[in-house]
């Protein structure tokens, strides 16, 4: 067999079947025209199609640089020539670029080095474009455009895991690339500092608006338990000063820095933001908003709101970064939560069990550790949930407990009340667990985690707002690891309500982020079941069986609803859907 290191373009249109059943010859014309400029992008770029199924297109590039900028410009291109078109008559691509060896047959092209493309382009956002670590030490420093770290995926029948980027196609920021943070030798939690916005505007009068934002975003910030804000006089003594970022995060005393500017153009605003780390200046996370002043009040809340969310998780991975690279003898209680953290993530029992062990040190280091004791709680309440416990009474008996004291050391911590409302949960105490969730959230409006978790155990009490909740986390946070898991929840709570639509909707956007997601699928077969489209529910329960064996009875007495009425109707779609029918 002949063998070669190629790169390897996998692009594929978003929803094709449906839009072919809503206007056969109208999508058809539009794929004709999208092929002749989709094949002609990837000539310019000196790359090669060797394989097409109607809606998707298979390239090589001998330059990953060529690449990931053919795709950068079809994404661009397909935007621009779409944007007016109701939604509904777009065609909109996902890209998945890999570069890999693969086997020549004729002109076709075979192996891991194609399927790690397919894989990722179905995990790519619609209109993105998703690039393994090979791609993307080529491109790094060479393009145009961000790369952001996803961290490492398992792909579907790929025998190691694939580290994953993002190209931010829009964003056009350069050097945003997963980093090694440098050690800080202090025992204290590492504080960020907002300097005040740049008011980019014509007008000088305009500043109001920069300084409120820049005042609005420190005061949601401080609603983070879990690292400190640098008060607004000492952010606000550096307005106007042009200093070396490094200089500003020294004597604030800041390991990261947030500043931004605001650009006012007749009705429209945009705000640019940025997170840096002060001790080397390099830059861990950017973003862009644009938004209509019709109600600058409600533009403002929602850019704080989103910033402040998006935020805070780049902190913490930094920190995780941080800590992750510090020799052992030298680790502090801080530390030893994040590792913790970091090990409770994996979602796995083995993880579970080292990140108790993580908390545990910290605890001993710090017996007032309220953020410790919240991971605890978490680490158990998670063995519930995956079923590595075969005592879930036990366990969830040592989650409450656990977060009890999370609670008693620090009571204004959102944190420890959303792990003790989950510890409720699992033990059948559904008014204690809403009564937590609410607490939760009211300490921080701007948590995703906080408002999914209020609007999952809402929906389960009967309560139709919890759908709200669940949509505003997903506005908040579009790009969570958690994503499939939120948006089966929110697809069940949709099915609860009757809007079988938005549940298939909220399912399929969990599959495409997880093809495999064994919940999501379930949910879908529900959907699908009780909106009376019996082929597509059986189809998509034959998959969940596949995906996880075991899932579809693990879950025959399944009743998550405290009203009958709503559990006899996820049963109901579960019958419609049976495999046995």
């Amino acid at each position: 067999m002949e063998r070669r290191l190629t790169t390897v373009f996998v692009a594929d249109i978003v929803g094709y079947s449906r839009l072919v059943e809503d206007d056969e010859e109208g999508t058809l014309e539009r794929l004709r025209q999208s092929r002749v400029s989709v094949e002609a992008s990837i000539a310019s770029h000196h790359g090669r199609v060797f394989g097409s199924a109607g809606d998707s297109v298979l390239a090589e590039f001998s330059s990953p640089v060529d690449a990931v900028r053919c795709a950068v410009e079809i994404q661009r291109e397909c935007s621009e020539r779409d944007h007016g078109l109701d939604r509904t008559g777009q065609l909109v691509f996902r890209i998945g670029i890999n570069t890999g060896d693969v086997v020549v047959d004729g002109q076709n092209l075979l192996g891991d080095g194609v399927n790690v493309a397919a894989r990722l382009e179905s995990l790519a956002e619609p209109g993105g474009v998703l690039i393994s670590k090979t791609v993307f030490d080529f491109v790094s420093g060479k393009i145009d455009v961000a790369l952001v770290s996803e961290g490492t995926k398992k792909l579907k029948n790929i025998a190691k895991p694939v580290e994953v980027y993002v190209v931010d196609i829009n964003g056009k920021l350069e050097g945003v690339e997963k980093r090694t943070y440098l050690t800080d030798p202090g025992t204290y939690r590492s504080a960020i500092a907002v300097l005040p916005f740049d008011n980019m505007s014509a007008d000088p009068e305009q500043e109001y608006f920069s300084d409120g934002l820049t005042e609005d975003i420190i005061t949601a910030l401080t609603q983070w338990r879990s690292f400190q804000v640098i008060a607004r006089n000492s952010s606000f003594s550096f307005k106007g000063k042009n200093m070396d970022i490094r200089q500003v995060a020294s004597e604030l005393g800041a390991r990261y820095i947030l500043e931004g500017s605001v650009r006012k153009s007749g009705n429209r605003v945009r705000i640019s933001a940025q997170l840096v780390d002060g001790t080397d200046g390099h830059q861990i996370w950017a973003n862009k908003y644009d938004g209509d002043l019709s109600d600058i009040f409600e533009v403002q809340d929602d850019l704080v709101q989103r910033i402040s969310a998006l935020i805070a998780p780049e902190l913490t991975k930094a920190e995780l970064e941080r800590s992750a690279n510090r020799q052992t003898e030298n680790l502090t209680a801080w530390d030893y939560y994040l590792r913790g953290i970091s090990a409770v993530r994996q979602r796995t029992a083995e993880g579970n069990s080292i990140a108790r062990d993580h908390f545990s040190r910290a605890i001993e280091l710090q017996p007032d550790y309220s953020d410790a004791y919240s991971g605890l709680a978490r680490s158990y309440s998670q063995d519930v949930l995956i079923g590595a416990t075969e005592d879930r009474f036990a366990t969830a008996t040592k989650a409450m407990d656990s977060a009890q004291k999370a609670v008693a050391y620090d009571e204004a911590s959102a944190t420890a009340h959303h792990e003790l409302s989950t510890a409720y949960q699992w033990l059948n105490r559904p008014d204690d667990a809403l009564a937590e969730a609410r607490i939760s959230v009211e300490l921080n409006p701007n948590d995703a985690y906080g408002l999914h978790a209020l609007g999952n155990k809402s929906d389960l009490s009967g309560d139709p707002d919890g759908i709200g909740y669940m949509e505003r986390a997903q506005k908040l946070n579009p790009a969570d690891a958690q994503l499939p898991s939120q948006l089966s929840f929110l697809a069940r709570a949709y099915v609860n309500q009757g809007d079988y639509s938005r549940a298939i909707d909220r399912a399929k956007q969990a599959l495409r982020r997880n093809p495999d997601f064994a919940p999501a699928l379930f949910i879908l077969a529900i959907a699908y079941g009780l909106a009376g489209e019996n082929e597509e529910a059986s189809r998509a329960l034959k998959k969940c069986e596949e995906a996880s064996p075991g899932f579809i009875r693990s879950r025959e007495h399944w009743a998550p609803y405290v009203s009958p009425n709503s559990n006899k109707l996820l049963h109901q779609g579960l019958k419609n859907a049976s495999l046995e029918r």
